[in-house]
């Protein structure tokens, strides 16, 4: 088990102007992205860009989108898998274990208590009001991350473009994530071996990789236990199978109910269903959750989406709420049974993350020193640029047109504090813990002062 726990420090070929922070500053942190943690996928990646690059200057952007293409192509949560990938770079498995799972615990808790006074007190005006004004202020971070992001990887004229076609491919026309980050890798092979002078980067590219020394984790640093290695991998999977079969058993063993039997194995297929993001798979768990199942109602569902979207943590949560409504329908409106199919929800929707990530960081790492594998992630690098655009505005979107994509739908509270988060944490450097605040804040006077209960 020591290859599965092991806490070996990274080496830094040349010395890091950064130490290394120590096991119980990274417990905090993760600790702290947990509650705040909000705007899905992209606003979860913007946040721990922030934090994680700019302000402590754990990781190098370069290292940290290396980790997130790899992220970006798997099932599950990306921003959560990415957690657990730099808590692993920092700390070895038990600091992957740790941060993967504070990105989703607050969570758990959070949606345990709304999914319990949803079902005993109905609709939740004043969570919907509280988060009014936090939904804007997710999108000016994200705009401010996507900034940062884009003027770190678009390394040439080339990457521009590659980001700016992967935009227009999901955006406008649909085409599936996967395939687009196929077809980038592709490109980059054809580029790198054809014409490789389209990866002439520019000065300021340049500047960017000579700035890598100011990071604790960059793209110098070497990680112990790197490369592939059979008897590991068989391990991780075995204590993996053996951490699934455990409760399935246990549930058996107690209950004796097929109901758990069905839960289990229908939320484990969910997690592996996932590449795309939530959106991707919540139609596929809606249609059976609700017609097939019939754990909960096509209201119900909509109502824990709404849920989900105003709480931290992955939008994938929202599987937890059917879990929560499944267990409470089926035990004729017990509570409790609700938090017990909330809890096993999140066990098995999330247990296969850690696996992805702590099978396969340790061979991704390999890779960063091969120059042609690493021009080659460049141009994925560039897609996942377009990809978090698509994010980024997809999510505007739905904060500003909640309704219907006109301009007599336009929410011109929300576009309004867009703009006034924007320059108040670009222009003026108001801390976003603090704006989160404020945000928030502002979202219950509105509601206080028109008496009207927001769209979520």
């Amino acid at each position: 088990m020591s290859s599965l726990i092991s806490t070996a420090s990274p080496v830094n070929v040349a010395a890091a102007s950064v130490n290394k922070p120590s096991f119980k500053e990274a417990f905090y942190f993760w600790l702290k992205l947990g509650f705040i943690s909000f705007g899905g996928p992209a606003g979860q990646i913007g946040i721990m860009h922030t934090f994680l690059v700019d302000q402590k200057k754990w990781i190098s952007d370069r290292k940290f989108l290396h980790a997130l293409n790899y992220c970006m192509l798997l099932p599950g949560p990306e921003a959560q898998q990415l957690a657990i990938y730099i808590g692993w770079l920092l700390h070895g498995t038990i600091g992957g274990i740790v941060a993967g799972s504070l990105f989703v615990l607050p969570s758990v808790f959070i949606l345990l208590g709304l999914s319990s006074i949803y079902v005993i007190f109905g609709k939740i005006a004043w969570v919907a009001a509280l988060f009014y004004g936090l939904k804007p202020a997710v999108v000016a971070i994200v705009i401010l991350a996507l900034i940062k992001i884009g003027k770190k990887s678009l390394l040439s004229v080339f990457h521009v473009l590659v980001a700016l076609a992967s935009f227009i491919g999901i955006f406008f026309l649909d085409i599936p994530f996967p395939l687009i980050i196929l077809s980038a890798m592709l490109v980059g092979w054809l580029a790198k071996n054809f014409y490789p002078a389209v990866f002439q980067e520019s000065k300021s590219a340049s500047e960017i990789a000579e700035n890598e020394q100011a990071y604790y984790l960059n793209m110098e640093t070497e990680v112990p236990g790197t490369g592939f290695h059979l008897g590991r991998l068989v391990k991780q999977i075995s204590v993996i199978v053996l951490l699934w079969v455990a409760p399935y058993v246990i549930f058996n063993i107690s209950q004796g109910a097929p109901f758990w039997e069905k839960l289990i194995a229908f939320f484990t297929k969910a997690a592996f269903v996932t590449v795309g993001g939530a959106y991707a798979v919540l139609p596929y768990v809606a249609q059976v959750a609700v017609e097939d199942f019939n754990w909960l109602s096509k209201l119900e569902m909509i109502d824990g989406l709404a849920l989900g979207e105003t709480t931290p943590g992955p939008l994938i949560m929202v599987l937890t709420f059917v879990g929560f409504m499944a267990g409470y329908h089926y035990y004729e409106g017990s509570v409790l049974m609700g938090a017990l199919g909330l809890v096993t929800t999140t066990y098995y929707t999330f247990l296969p993350c850690f696996l992805f990530i702590l099978a396969g960081a340790p061979i991704i790492e390999k890779t960063q020193s091969n120059k042609s594998i690493k021009a080659i992630l460049s141009v994925v690098t560039a897609a996942v640029v377009g990809v978090v655009l698509n994010l980024t505005v997809y999510f505007a979107q739905a904060v500003v047109f909640p309704e219907q994509l006109t301009p007599a739908g336009i929410d011109y509270f929300s576009l309004a504090w867009i703009i006034i988060s924007f320059v108040a944490m670009y222009r003026f450097k108001i801390g976003m813990i603090s704006w989160i605040g404020i945000s928030a804040l502002a979202g219950l006077v509105h509601y206080f002062i028109f008496l009207e209960t927001p769209n979520i």
